[in-house]
């Protein structure tokens, strides 16, 4: 599977942990009163200044498609409460609840999904890639995604599942 094209903003963290499991992608949108387009280097330094390691999410995808490294994939994320030691936390820049995730960021969250589950060896479903809000309470106690981006779950999934078909090494 070829790798997408990613930019790495080379972010410093504070102590971070590695991740031994990984077998669930969530996807997350930023839910801001506004639907706002946030790199992960302006997600980063929001949540260096409210005290916490650095960027929650190991990728941003901006409204453009840029798909941008956020915590290294490694290690464990801070973004579903409860459920990030076994979980790959994915971004799309933007509120999904007011705003429409672009062509962009829907086929970049394809390709991206398709090569994380080939990496890591998930299948491509409802249970394995799934919408912060459908996680077990804590962690699914939200709105997020956003009903814009949820209502294009399967959509997604379903464009991964063919990049993976149609673009094997």
């Amino acid at each position: 599977m070829y790798k997408p094209k990613m930019k790495n903003y080379n972010l410093d963290f504070r102590s971070l942990t590695d991740r031994d499991k990984t077998d669930q992608l969530v996807i997350h949108h930023t839910g801001d009163g506004i639907d706002d387009d946030l790199s992960a280097e302006d997600i980063h330094k929001i949540h260096l200044a409210n005290g916490w390691a650095g960027i929650g999410y190991h990728y941003v995808i901006r409204k453009d498609g840029t798909i941008e490294i956020g915590r290294p994939v490694d290690c464990i994320g801070a973004h579903a409460e409860g459920e990030n030691n076994h979980t790959i936390g994915i971004h799309l820049s933007g509120n999904f609840e007011i705003g429409e995730p672009t062509d962009a960021q829907i086929e970049s969250t394809a390709t991206l999904i398709a090569w994380l589950c080939q990496e890591y060896d998930i299948d491509i479903n409802s249970n394995n890639v799934v919408g912060h809000k459908d996680l077990p309470a804590p962690a699914g106690e939200t709105a997020c995604p956003g009903k814009n981006l949820y209502s294009q779950l399967e959509t997604i999934r379903g464009k991964a599942m063919w990049y993976q078909l149609n673009y094997v090494n």
